[in-house]
């Protein structure tokens, strides 16, 4: 852990390791160090110049790449790994076992369950009309089902659910709701088969 910043008032579980210039337990603005308490679970491996904000709770086996930003108030749990450059805004949801590839970005009030795949650059969003008068009051973020996965470059909408084992092709832009078992392409994401239907070129299926 040496040359990292880490705060007080943060636990971090045995077997945990810190890269060089990361800071832990960072206060957001109007707190002090050490007012909001942070944990990290057993085993985590945070890499160089990541940043975790203060009052984040964290299970164990966290991974991260390079240069990761975790704002405050975030529950993120088991055996998750986030991808180097990945900005999680604070009071998000994140499930188990979990996988955000490089550069993702997820809004504030974002759910991602238990098992769930984020591609590259994925952006997520949550306001529905940006800086209008009311856009604080109204942010919501989208919900990612368990097992969704959500292929490179896409875009999700303002509160659009993504469902269980649900497959967003890349560079698709999701505005409304993606059933459970929906393969979705394009922009607009639109429908195109199940994921029961998928097959590798040998004939046998991927899940």
């Amino acid at each position: 852990m040496e040359s990292a910043l880490i705060h007080p008032n943060v636990k971090m579980g045995q077997g945990s390791t810190v890269g060089m210039s990361s800071i832990i337990g960072e206060p957001p603005r109007g707190k002090t160090s050490g007012s909001m308490p942070t944990q990290i679970g057993k085993g985590s491996t945070i890499r160089s110049h990541s940043v975790i904000y203060a009052g984040c709770r964290i299970g164990d086996g966290l991974e991260t790449g390079h240069g990761v930003l975790i704002r405050e108030n975030n529950r993120i749990g088991n055996d998750v790994s986030i991808g180097s450059h990945t900005v999680i805004e604070r009071d998000c949801t994140i499930g188990n076992s979990v996988r955000l590839h490089s550069n993702v970005f997820v809004p504030e009030f974002t759910t991602i369950k238990d098992g769930a795949w984020i591609g590259p650059n994925v952006v997520m969003t949550n306001a529905q009309f940006p800086n209008s008068a009311k856009t604080k009051q109204h942010l919501r973020g989208p919900v990612v089902e368990e097992g969704a996965k959500v292929g490179a470059n896409s875009t999700l909408l303002p509160g659009v659910t993504i469902g269980r084992d649900a497959l967003v092709g890349a560079g698709s832009v999701v505005t409304e709701d993606v059933k459970p078992g929906a393969v979705v392409v394009g922009n607009p994401a639109r429908k195109i088969k199940d994921v029961r239907d998928l097959r590798y070129s040998d004939g046998e299926s991927p899940y």
